[in-house]
């Protein structure tokens, strides 16, 4: 059997998950997260982040999260500023526009949105002839798998508090950046600089399930009418109160994460070892080698991973992931072929 290094969210969910859902399994509960379950993990949640007026919502998917959010948050005339890389701009098969928005584009290094990139797309849309700017969407870490410092996120800001912006975080891989060695900032810092965020479980342990948290309150009112509205309610919610809980009771979604980054740091000593070039530098769980077709190939018949980008010289960038679930003998084999390579 291939090592698997194609994503972050193929295997199931961690024991202690599977283990929490099989004793609850047979209780009855009341339906749509207003079980107790829930209920436990949003104040678990607001304590951890150090806001207790802050609203949580459990979202089935990020893709399913990313809409519901920009949908409640602007009018039909207004828009949402991204990076290129963005997850809402290449990932979601148009889900944004398909609500009624469209995403700008902001100048970006290493697929982080830059502040005065901001700046510059608001300047550009001056009248109602044109679609007005209103939600800046960056994702933590970014698609390339960069995270954010805490001065960069100050000055994201500080930028859409000077033009009116709402700073809404996609944190499908939250923890990965959150217990990077690059990242200076905690979940506390996030939630007092973010006007919404979502804590992603997908990626990290659980079997699905996303934890929006609205912080801002100018944004919360009738929210779970726009989740029933766009299909993102479901009926056994709390089978996402009982993973959260499972996983952040005793901090045991960092303990995943970091996991994860570990092994991919073992994969990446491998590469930096063996002199292979990095299409993207990255401290979290995905690493981007760059690779000629024949070594993709010759990997391919012993790994699985993503094909990501062809390039202008005739060779190609990959992909590969760690997860909690990822074996420290299969993230070794992998670091070995790359240095042999």
């Amino acid at each position: 059997m291939k090592a698997f290094f194609m994503n972050d969210y193929g295997e199931g969910a961690h024991p202690l998950v599977m283990q929490r859902l099989m004793e609850t399994n047979m209780e009855h509960t009341c339906g749509y997260g207003l079980d107790e379950y829930s209920l436990r993990a949003q104040e678990l949640i607001r304590e951890k982040i150090g806001q207790p007026q802050a609203q949580v919502h459990m979202m089935t998917g990020g893709t399913s999260a990313n809409m519901v959010a920009l949908s409640a948050f602007m009018r039909p005339y207004e828009a949402v500023v991204s990076a290129q890389t963005g997850h809402i701009n290449v990932h979601e098969t148009g889900a944004v526009e398909g609500s009624g928005h469209k995403v700008l584009i902001a100048s970006s290094s290493e697929g982080k949105v830059l502040a005065d990139g901001v700046r510059a797309v608001c300047a550009g849309h001056t009248d109602e002839h044109m679609v007005h700017p209103r939600v800046l969407y960056i994702s933590q870490p970014t698609e390339v798998g960069t995270v954010y410092s805490l001065a960069e996120m100050r000055a994201l800001r500080a930028a859409c508090d000077d033009c009116g912006l709402i700073l809404f975080v996609d944190g499908a891989r939250l923890g990965s950046a959150l217990t990077s060695s690059e990242c200076d900032m905690t979940l506390c810092d996030l939630a007092a600089l973010a006007d919404c965020f979502y804590i992603g479980g997908t990626k990290n342990g659980l079997l699905f399930g996303e934890a929006m948290v609205i912080v801002n309150p100018a944004l919360q009112k009738d929210f779970r009418y726009m989740i029933k509205n766009r299909g993102g309610m479901i009926a056994k919610g709390r089978l996402c109160g009982v993973m959260f809980l499972a996983a952040l009771e005793h901090d045991d979604y960092f303990a995943w994460a970091r996991h994860a980054n570990a092994m991919a740091d073992i994969v990446r000593e491998g590469m930096v070892r063996g002199g292979v070039e990095f299409f993207q530098r990255t401290a979290t769980n995905q690493i981007f080698p760059v690779l000629s077709r024949a070594q993709e190939k010759a990997l391919a018949e012993r790994f699985m991973f993503e094909h990501w980008a062809d390039l202008p010289d005739g060779r190609v960038a990959v992909r590969f992931v760690t997860s909690w679930a990822t074996q420290e003998a299969d993230a070794r084999l992998l670091a070995d072929a790359l240095e042999a390579l």
